[in-house]
This record gives C-alpha cells, structure tokens and sequence, in this order.
C-alpha cells in the first residue's frame, strides 16, 4: 500500500483556554493509504497532557521514518501492521491516522459505513455537549450567546481549574448558569484541582445542577481518585489519566466513567476495546477530542452507538475545517451512509 501524508493547520473561531493553557489553532495530519485504487483516510493530531505538545513536524518525521516498513502490507493485514507499529514504537496520535486509514479503506472496499459493517443503531448516539473554556464571567456568557446562536445544543462542558483559583471557576459557573437555567452542564478541571479544591467544588458543583466532574486531579494525584469518589456527590470521570483499556482495570473502583478519545488510544481498534472493557467494569463512556478536524470526529461518531456522553465539537470551533462528514441533527453527530468514514474534502 502506497501511504501520502500532507499537513493542514486549523484556527479555532474562538480560542480555548483550559487550565494548561491556550490554544488558537493547530497544525495537523492527513494520512492517505491507497490500495486497489481505494484510498482510506486518517487524521494524526497533535496533543499533551503537559505543556509541551508536541508539534505537527515531529509526528509527520515519524510518519516519514516508518513508511517504508509499513507499505509492504495490504491494508486487511491489520495484525501484522498493528504488531510492526508496536515494534518500531509508534506514537498513539500515528497509530490512530494508521488505524483510521485502514478501517476507511475497509469500509469503501466493502461498499458500507462503518457503524454498519459493525452492525451499530445510531438511534442510541446521543446529543453532543459544546465547550466553553475558561474565561471570565461575562467571556464565558458571550460564547455561550454563540453556541446558541450556532447550533441546538442540549449539554454545555465548561473548562474549569483556573489558575486564578476555584473562585474565579465559581463565577463563570454561576454566570453560566443563570444564562441557561434549564441546560444541563458538566464541568472538566483538566486536573486543575488539588484534593481539598475538588472536594469543596464537587459539593458546590452538585448545588448548580451539574451532572459530574472530568479529571478535577491532575494524573499524579490518582491515588487520591476513590478517596474523591467516596466523598463526591458528583460522578467522577477522568480524561488524562486513562489512554487505553489497560488503564481502565486499575481506575475502575475509583471512577465512574473514563473519556475515551482517538488520538490517546491510538486508534478505533483500541477504542472499542477500551469501550469494552469499561462496559465489563461498569463504568460509563465518554469520548472527546482534542483539536481534531471533522475526520477524527466522525471517526469517532461511528464509535458513538456506544457511548453514554458525547464530547466531539472540536471541529464546531473552526473557521476552516477542511473536510466534511458527520452531520448535527438535534444537537446529535450522526456519521452518514457513505462507505468507510464517509469523509470527503471541502471544495
């Protein structure tokens, strides 16, 4: 198989601030694997959960170091590409535009979608929620304005763990919610939080409707994780600490769900394994994104059958999203019938 890959750079039309940082556009991949006149397609992303994120060129070296081993492969020899990734220690953002790839490639060979070749109801996907990143009060009510001027949204996600402290996170959250009484919110301090902080906040959380909190420790404090539960009225998720489903065993008494997104995965392969393997633990489904186009996200999509929450509007905040795939409707991201991921390249 013959593997072409070329950057794209997205600008977000509002700027993200979460408690790591900023971010107003991002520069990533598109790797095209061609086969049989069929090519499938994938997206590699760059993303940290420090802040030292690694950058478009390095990946796309990786990318350059490790495509002479894999075109001797046919794209059905998914376990022999698998295993030779493993062996050259691929990063998990490659492993994902790989993996994507080859399912799309799958997928149009078959003629299917791919929530079909797997046999999955999208009448189960539920609503997306929109995100809005820290900011002051009257900032966070402003783009609450424009997502409700954008779309018909049924769940907000608000990035809290301001570095000006828990106080400055309690004013955007009850701006917020005095502009949208009704909606349902959750909140994701991207490990923000001490222990004391998380503690206080998830009681005073709970008094604003909010429905749980996403990573409010940083991954060095997991230890800490069922002590928060036990105390929490909230259910606590975590995003930082779980990148795959051997992660899932050692958080799953300590949790209540895990978010689960392409890029940390490193693929839909491992995807659905960890989905599986929350499902044996118990444990409620999440899946996100970090700066993804609408590739990745409707990849994802494919996936969202089985998820209890929805957090793909990456691609929602930007000005310039070079493809076009999975479609809003009442507030839900539902992949089309087209085969493989049903992605194609805006004109």
């Amino acid at each position: 198989m013959q593997l072409t890959v070329e950057n794209f750079t997205v600008h977000k039309k509002f700027a993200l601030r979460i408690s790591r940082g900023t971010e107003v556009k991002s520069t990533n991949l598109w790797l095209r694997i061609e086969q049989e006149s069929i090519e499938g397609w994938g997206e590699a992303s760059p993303f940290s959960i420090n802040r030292h994120r690694p950058k478009a060129d390095s990946l796309r070296l990786e990318l350059a170091q490790i495509s002479s081993h894999l075109e001797q492969f046919h794209p059905l020899q998914r376990q022999q590409i698998k295993a030779k990734l493993t062996e050259l220690k691929v990063s998990s953002a490659i492993q994902a535009a790989v993996d994507m790839a080859l399912y799309d490639w799958l997928g149009k060979k078959a003629g299917l979608p791919l929530w079909q070749i797997w046999g999955l109801d999208c009448d189960r996907i539920v609503p997306i929620s929109v995100t809005i990143g820290i900011n002051t009060p009257e900032q966070a009510v402003a783009r609450l304005k424009n997502w409700q001027d954008t779309l018909d949204f049924k769940m907000l996600k608000l990035k809290l763990g301001n570095p000006d402290g828990i106080e400055a996170d309690r004013l955007m959250v009850e701006a917020v919610r005095k502009a949208a009484p009704q909606t349902k919110i959750t909140v994701d301090a991207n490990g923000g939080w001490n222990f004391a902080d998380a503690v206080y906040m998830s009681q005073w959380l709970e008094q604003q409707g909010v429905e749980y909190i996403e990573q409010p420790l940083p991954i060095v404090l997991d230890h800490q994780l069922l002590a928060l539960s036990e105390t929490s009225p909230l259910p606590i998720f975590v995003d930082e600490s779980c990148f795959t489903s051997a992660d899932i065993p050692r958080l799953a008494k300590s949790v209540a769900g895990v978010n689960l997104k392409i890029m940390k995965t490193g693929g839909l392969t491992e995807a659905m394994r960890a989905i599986q393997v929350a499902q044996a633990c118990g444990l409620k489904i999440m899946f996100g994104c970090y700066s993804d186009s609408s590739l990745a996200n409707t990849a994802m999509a494919h996936l969202s059958p089985y998820a209890d929450y929805l957090d793909l509007d990456s691609h929602l905040n930007l000005t310039d999203d070079p493809f076009h795939g999975a479609t809003i409707e009442a507030g839900r991201l539902l992949p089309n019938h087209q085969p493989g991921l049903g992605v194609t390249r805006c004109s």
